[in-house]
């Protein structure tokens, strides 16, 4: 099985780095529809159509490159000679990705309330909540490049 990882990890690896883009892309969008849904008045054609949006982002796009990000992320991690389990850089981006999947379930949370009519958050408050997926990033992608230790 390692050796088939082996032979496989560039296209794993590529796999990986498309699956998280295309959830990246919706962890920031959703917040940002969130945003305008919050100023629509519930019930409304505006409001519906947000609904929509939302529901479809969710479960067509995020879920599945979620799923993916993980499944060709385990096979990363598997792959001999890839990951020093030594090194503490991987726990730290572990552990960031475990707050990047907790930040997802919130926004599930939050479209959920919205389906339902019953938001009571501001959009300020969904502004604010787009620049955790950016800073979670951020991080990831500098312990996975630097490895500082």
């Amino acid at each position: 099985m390692s050796d088939l990882l082996a032979a496989c990890y560039p296209w794993t690896k590529g796999l990986h780095i498309i699956s998280v883009i295309a959830w990246m892309a919706g962890l920031l969008y959703l917040p940002r529809l969130f945003v305008y849904h919050a100023g629509a008045d519930a019930g409304s054609a505006l409001s519906e159509t947000f609904k929509v949006m939302e529901r479809r982002l969710l479960r067509a796009i995020m879920n599945p490159a979620m799923i993916a990000t993980y499944l060709f992320g385990i096979a990363v991690l598997f792959t001999p000679g890839i990951v020093d389990w030594q090194a503490g850089w991987i726990y730290a981006k572990l552990a960031l990705v475990a707050l990047l999947t907790w930040h997802h379930h919130r926004q599930a949370i939050w479209r959920k309330a919205f389906a339902e009519d019953r938001n009571e958050r501001p959009s300020r408050f969904f502004r604010m909540q787009n620049e955790i997926p950016t800073l979670l990033m951020i991080g990831i992608v500098l312990l996975v490049v630097v490895r500082p230790f």
